[in-house]
């Protein structure tokens, strides 16, 4: 079965007019009703770093949970906002963002690649302990504009490192929209075989034109994992290219379909999502 993990934290973060909190709430809500199986809501950083998050604890006091059956991801990128996000039993999984750029991790959580990985062991003992599940993005998956270092043996002792810290959940991240088809198709390929222990997703960023080659390129190898954020908002700056964003989760929704995917989706709720989203990013 196909799991839709819907990321309007991904969507707001770099957004630049503060969305008001009672508007955040509305729209969450919204999203809480359409059946996606996660929903990437918020994050426990810094308000100096990501001004647009400041408000994710009294976010989630307004979010109703009780009907709906999609669980709540929280981005973490240090052990203070691990511990913070913790506390909250409304909260299932704590995302990390772990680049295979040490350009980008520095710039990105403001540490070493070497200390992330430190952190990440802590994360990990901590969700073993509280009852939550981590989930490690993989950032600049498929390449980097840096200049660092890159190659599919590399993502693969990545790969192996989380597994060794018994991480189950394993996002790769097309970060700045660089990735070919043929690489989604290959290291997926390669990954998903040979550690039948992870559930691995894609977080892919796309061009309005290129997004289905490379969905379909990651579910041809057997990717069953896919985040999205409604009508395509957010994505990363470093992209270079305003049109590179989120994979919109309608196109997401479309192209399952379209293969005769069974999503239980409900198709009212979700309609008056992607009627409020614009409303949302102004």
């Amino acid at each position: 079965m196909v799991k839709i993990i819907e990321c309007p934290r991904d969507a707001m973060q770099g957004w630049p007019a503060f969305i008001p909190t009672s508007v955040k709430i509305h729209y969450l809500n919204n999203l809480l009703q359409v059946g996606f199986d996660t929903l990437d809501f918020g994050s426990f950083v810094s308000a100096k770093a990501i001004p647009q998050m400041q408000d994710t604890e009294a976010v989630l006091a307004g979010l109703d949970l009780a009907n709906t059956a999609t669980e709540l991801l929280a981005i973490v990128a240090n052990l203070r906002g691990a511990e913070r996000a913790a506390n909250f039993p409304e909260i299932t999984y704590l995302g990390f963002p772990l680049s295979l750029s040490e350009t980008f991790q520095q710039r990105n959580t403001n540490q070493s690649i070497a200390a992330a990985f430190d952190l990440l062991a802590q994360l990990q003992e901590l969700c073993t302990r509280t009852g939550k599940t981590l989930v490690v993005y993989l950032s600049m998956g498929f390449g980097n504009p840096y200049g660092d270092r890159w190659h599919p043996d590399l993502v693969f002792d990545f790969v192996q490192r989380l597994v060794e810290l018994e991480v189950k959940i394993i996002s790769l991240a097309d970060t700045v929209g660089i990735a070919a088809p043929e690489d989604i198709n290959a290291l997926f390929s390669r990954l998903i075989p040979g550690f039948t222990g992870v559930k691995f997703g894609a977080h892919l960023h796309a061009r309005p034109d290129n997004w289905t080659e490379k969905i379909s390129a990651a579910y041809e190898a057997g990717c069953r994992r896919f985040d999205g954020a409604l009508k395509g908002f957010g994505g990363c700056p470093m992209a270079n290219d305003q049109l590179v964003g989120n994979v919109a989760t309608e196109n997401l929704i479309r192209y399952f379909q379209n293969i005769n995917l069974p999503l239980k989706l409900n198709k009212i709720a979700l309609e008056a999502a992607l009627a409020q989203a614009p409303a949302v990013f102004v």
